[in-house]
């Protein structure tokens, strides 16, 4: 009995033992793979990363330079523009034509008629002058001196109005005023040129002296005799005198 109780202490303390080893090594194992490190990974190929996108340049806008107003008409393009606070009509009467079809080259004489500040044309004195220089009125607001004194035949040249809207209303003149007329004709002219010179001078000296203004050049300086010699000689090279 006592050999027997020998034998299952001794077969169970095997055991016992057995397990505990077991039990050790697997903790063991366990634990490696917990504090296991991984190998770093290869660096990736630069061939292989997709290249940054980048943000198109944003395109300016391309802006217009700004017309500037000149300071006296250009009737070449059969427009006048005197300046900024005066008018910019358009001029009726159509560009002569060569014989070859071609327009014929123009200029332009200009004489602005001008008041004292603070002492304007009144529409109902400056209307009857007008009249009394054989002006008429055209339908694009202008005053027209025509060959013949009664309107009939070619425009020899033009008023108009210095300021804006460059043009006259005939139906309210009698509320009207201004503080500057310009008489101006074309080259070559519709008539003899010198004589139609001749006869805007004197209605520009006429028009001045009713309202005691003075009658200025094509840059606004008081007209002398040196620049009207000037003005007939441009007539006498467009006439071919």
């Amino acid at each position: 009995m006592s050999d027997e109780l020998r034998w299952v202490l001794i077969i169970g303390g095997a055991l016992v033992i057995g397990g505990v080893l077991l039990h050790g090594l697997w903790s063991i194992r366990k634990n490696d793979s917990r504090t296991l490190v991984q190998e770093p990974s290869e660096a990736p190929n630069k061939d292989d990363v997709a290249p940054a996108t980048t943000k198109s340049a944003a395109i300016e806008p391309q802006v217009d330079a700004k017309l500037h107003v000149n300071d006296e008409p250009e009737l070449g393009d059969l427009s006048i523009t005197i300046d900024d606070d005066e008018p910019q009509p358009e001029v009726a009467n159509e560009p002569e034509q060569a014989e070859d079809g071609k327009t014929a080259v123009q200029d332009y004489i200009i004489i602005h008629i001008q008041t004292e500040e603070g002492l304007p044309m009144q529409g109902s004195s400056l209307l009857p002058l007008l009249l009394t220089l054989g002006f008429k009125y055209s339908e694009d607001g202008f005053f027209n001196r025509h060959e013949d004194a009664s309107g009939q035949g070619p425009v020899l040249f033009r008023l108009a109005n210095m300021f804006n809207p460059g043009t006259f209303d005939i139906d309210n003149m009698e509320q009207f005023s201004t503080e500057g007329v310009s008489l101006f004709m074309t080259l070559p002219c519709a008539g003899d040129s010198l004589p139609s010179f001749n006869m805007l001078h004197s209605a520009a000296k006429k028009i001045a002296d009713e309202f005691s203004a003075t009658i200025l050049d094509h840059n606004r300086q008081e007209l002398d005799v040196a620049t009207v010699r000037q003005y007939v000689e441009k007539i006498r090279e467009f006439d071919g005198l």
